[in-house]
């Protein structure tokens, strides 16, 4: 499952980390969102190790969304070394998803 994180612990977790970090902003009326959630969790187990895959509310948490421009949601931003990587917006495919993490950030 994707560690849920908030405006409070993104710094920590995901600029701070040892690991590349998928993170997945995402709202719970969002169709696409929840359409994507399933995928999201299968990676965070798939990956373990590798990336870390983490989840911020964007109506909960406001502030880390806003510093990266997301205008759109479902949007995952892949971090490493605290800085952004990639992005991809909308419900994209698991594959679409893993490729972009096998050119970035996956030996």
């Amino acid at each position: 499952m994707a560690t849920q994180v908030t405006d409070a612990t993104f710094d920590a977790t995901v600029l701070k980390a040892d690991l590349p970090v998928l993170v997945d902003f995402w709202a719970p009326w969002c169709g696409p969102c929840r359409a994507l959630g399933p995928v999201i969790d299968e990676l965070a187990v798939e990956l373990e190790g590798q990336v870390l895959v983490v989840k911020v509310n964007v109506d909960e948490n406001t502030s880390a969304p806003a510093k990266y421009g997301v205008r759109a949601i479902p949007t995952l931003i892949l971090f490493k070394n605290g800085e952004v990587l990639d992005q991809m917006t909308g419900a994209v495919s698991k594959t679409a998803i893993k490729e972009m993490l096998a050119k970035k950030a996956v030996a």
